[in-house]
Formats: C-alpha cells, structure tokens, sequence
C-alpha cells in the first residue's frame, strides 16, 4: 500500500533505500568474509601439512608409509581434520578403502607436479562418508609414475559460510543503528522542507476563493520554489483581477447611475407637470439622449466580451491605409470643425501602406481613437487653422489632431503597419497611459463627458484580434499618442466568416 501524503512517501523511500543499503551492505560483508575465512582455514591446512610432511617423507624411507599416515590421520582426526591419499589418476582415496566417489575433478594436482608442491582449493563430497562442500591442502609426494601414494590431501568441513553469516549477523546490526541515526534526521529534514512550502500553498490556495490571497517565502527545493513562485503570480494575478472586478462594479455603478437619475428626474418633471412646453420637448431630448448612452455602454461592453470569446470574427481584405486615414479624416471632419478642432493627416512619404485587415474593424478602432482625440483638443481652444498635414515629431498648432501611419514591426520582426492619433490636449498624467487601455478608465477624475470609457478598451481587443497591439504615450511637446500597431497578414490567421449579427462593426 503506497502512503497517500507526500511525507510519508518520503520516509517510506528513505527506509526502503536504507533497506537496500543494509542487504547490499550485508551481501557484500558475507562474500569478502567468507573468503577471508576460507583463506583462513587453508592456511591452517597449510601449517598442518607443513608440520606433518616431513614425518611422512621420513616414513617413506624406512617402508612404515601406511603406518604412520594411519597414526597422523587419527592425530588430525582429534581436529576435525581428514587425510586422504591422491592417487596418480586424481582420485580421492581413504587410507583404505575404496575411492570416494564423485570427487574426479577437478584433478588436485597437475601431472608434473613435483614432490613438495602444494595445492589449495574446494570441493564437493558427497559419498564414502563424507556429504558437503570441504577445502583441502593437497602436498605431492612423489611424481607420476612412482609406486604408492601420489599426494596427501588435508580436508576439513568448510565452515567459512556459517562463520562469515554470524559476523554478518554481529556487525548489520551496527550498520543499521548508524543508517538510523544518520539517515532519519535527513529524511525527516528533506520531506519537511518539500512538504513544509507544499502544506502552505495548499492552505493559501484554499483562501484565495476567500478574497485573502497571499504571498508565500520562496524556500525549499528549486521545484517547490519554482511552484511557490508561479502560485504567488498566480495569487498577486487574481489579487489584480479581482480588483479590476470591483473597479469594473465602481464603475458600472457610476456610468449607469449618472444617465438614470437624469432619465428619473425628467421623467418625474413630466409626470408632475412641472415641465411644459419647450421644457418638456427638452426633457423628452435628455431621456433620449441618455438612453442611447445607456445603450452604447451596454452595446461596448458586450462587444469586448464577444472578441474576446471570438463571436465577433474578422473579415480581413487588402486596405491601402492612406486611403483609410482619409475615409476617416473625412467621416470626421464636420464634427471636428463644429469642435474648432483642425484634423490632419499624414503618412510616410513613398511608403507601402497596403495592410490586410478587417475594414470594419480598423474604421471602428481610427474612430474610437479620433473621437477621444477631439474632445482632448477641444480643452485645448480651437484654432480654425488649414488642415495640419505635418510629419511624425512636428509641433503641432494647438487644438488639432493628426492621423497618421507608416510601416513598423511586431516583436519578431514581424512586419507591419503602426496608426497613430495625436492630439494636442492636456495629454497624460504620469503613470496613467499605462491604464489607457483599461475598461471605463477616464483622466478625468469626475468622469465627465458622454463617452462610455470602453472605445480604448475596444480598440485593443480588436487589434489583438488582429495579432497586434495597442500603445499609448505622452506626445512632444505636448498631447497624447494614441494608436495600434497591426501586422501586414493577420496572425494568428482569424476566423473567416460566422453569424451577421455580431460584425465587428457592432
């Protein structure tokens, strides 16, 4: 059963690697100490040969060979020691008796080993007495060929598994004290330190369906830091969004409050007769007007909300952005001169102005900015001069607004077409040309006028939708710049076609 927390998986792999630890450990004591043991007893069988060979050699000289192996055997017998004799065909024999079966080979000593050479090894007995694994010492006696015994073989019962498992036994218990008392500290460190920062975004992320978000201390391993930094972007992000909700509300309140009490009031003035006449023509005038800017608000918020979603798909066609410009110029000169407004336009001398984008779309954006852009110059005074057709960077007679365009690139060199709107207003407060293109966001602190707040906000989703962007910055000497920069080709590639109500013409 795999633990569910975090923790508890981590001490379960830390014991389960101490485990390993200890078996490696145990396994590798086992085999080093059972050679080491084994080496031992050969040598003791060594010195026992060693002791006993030269009394042996003697007897072969005066012809009591047999009796004094038969009394060396039972001397060494006392020890748990055998001697048996090789013979020159390799076979173990007793000192009489038949040949112990089964103990062929390995041949115990080469066919030209000479008297006095010694041979050391293990192997498997399992007959005439004798049933299990023995290491032997064995001496040549004579060379092949010679009557009698060929060598001696010293055996004893190999014991250096069962004394190499006990010393095992002794010292594991030793190795897993010191894996306990290093490794459980670090394990206990390691998994806090992982689920410490983990039990925290887990308790903040519960808060922030509260409204309480929060930002947590980068600690931990580089992944949990890296997982507490992206939670506490995503926390400061829904902080943010959050406040632009109740800024959203704010002003909602405020936009819709203002034309409703003048729709009340004049309609409690019909009601009561206090308005009569002309005043009730006025009256009737004023629930109208403000009406329709109950309207248009309800319409531009819906129509963010529809390019956002992609409802409202764009229609892109081959444009020449001078002749755009003018359309615009044109569709807006009666209002300026009305405003005492000079409205211009200029474009950069033998530029390719050709741009694929929803005609619409770009009407809509240019009239967004140009309306804006009057109003800002009619604070300024009206100056009745010839229409302004100076270049980018130009000073600019007061109360007058030029449009303009000429080629630009996207990041990524991405090549394109930059529109501007410059006017010759109070132009912007330090700080707030980065919160132009927010929803209902006015420089005018009383939030005056007619407008709904949303046409910049409109004019950025659109040229979102159009894979551009929207920019906003104080203009020199003085004004505002206000426009959007489009890519030649729309990208990513729009949406071509969908329902004829939403156009983007809205």
């Amino acid at each position: 059963m795999i633990p569910r927390s975090l923790g508890a998986r981590l001490l379960a792999a830390f014991a389960l690697l101490a485990l390993g630890i200890v078996v490696a450990v145990g396994g590798a004591l086992f085999v080093a100490l059972r050679g080491l043991h084994q080496d031992a007893t050969l040598g003791a069988l060594s010195d026992v040969a060693g002791s006993v060979l030269p009394q042996v050699r003697e007897s072969i000289g005066t012809g009591q060979l047999r009796g004094t192996v038969l009394e060396v055997r039972d001397q060494l017998a006392v020890r748990d020691i055998d001697l048996l004799l090789v013979s020159a065909d390799g076979r173990l024999r007793p000192i009489s008796g038949a040949a112990v079966a089964g103990s062929f080979g390995p041949v115990l000593l080469t066919q030209d080993a000479s008297p006095g050479q010694e041979v050391r090894g293990a192997l498997e007995l399992h007959d005439g007495g004798y049933d299990g694994r023995y290491v032997y010492v064995a001496t040549a006696l004579r060379r092949v060929g010679n009557a009698g015994p060929r060598a001696l073989a010293f055996l004893e019962a190999d014991r250096s598994g069962a004394l190499a498992l006990a010393d095992v036994g002794r010292t594991i218990p030793v190795v897993i004290i010191v894996i306990l008392l290093i490794a459980t500290p670090l394990a206990l460190v390691l998994a806090r330190s992982v689920t410490r920062p983990l039990r925290r975004i887990a308790a903040a992320t519960g808060d922030i369906p509260a409204g309480r978000a929060t930002s947590l201390p980068l600690e931990g391993p580089g992944e949990v830091r890296d997982l507490t930094g992206t939670f506490n972007a995503m926390s400061a992000e829904m902080e943010a969004t959050r406040q632009r909700e109740r800024d959203l509300l704010a002003n909602l309140r405020h936009d819709l409050r203002t034309p409703l009490t003048v729709i009340a009031g004049f309609a409690i003035a019909l009601r009561d007769g206090t308005a009569r006449g002309e005043r009730a023509k006025a009256a009737a005038r004023a629930i109208e007007e403000e009406a329709g800017r109950l309207e248009r608000l309800i319409t531009e918020v819906g129509a963010i909300e529809r390019i956002r979603s992609g409802e409202e798909s764009i229609r892109p066609e081959l444009l020449d952005a001078g002749e755009v410009l003018a359309s615009t110029a044109t569709r807006f000169g009666p209002r300026a001169a009305a405003a005492g407004v000079t409205l211009g336009v200029a474009t950069a001398p033998g530029a390719t102005l050709s741009i694929a984008a929803d005609r619409l779309a770009l009407d809509r954006m240019l009239g967004n900015l140009v309306e804006n852009a009057l109003v800002a110059s009619a604070e300024a005074g009206p100056t009745g001069g010839a229409e302004s057709t100076a270049p980018e960077g130009a000073g600019m007679p007061r109360g007058s607004v030029v449009i303009q365009a000429g080629p630009a690139a996207l990041p990524g060199g991405v090549d394109a077409i930059r529109f501007d709107v410059i006017d010759d207003g109070p132009g912007f407060a330090t700080g707030e040309a980065a919160r132009a293109f927010e929803r209902f966001w006015r420089a005018d602190p009383a939030r005056a006028g007619t407008g709904s707040g949303l046409g910049l906000a409109i004019v950025q989703e659109l040229a979102a939708a159009h894979g551009g962007i929207a920019h906003a910055e104080n203009h020199t000497p003085h004004g505002a710049r206000v426009g959007f920069t489009l890519p030649r080709v729309p990208w990513p590639v729009p949406r071509v076609g969908g329902p004829a109500e939403g156009s983007i013409a809205g």
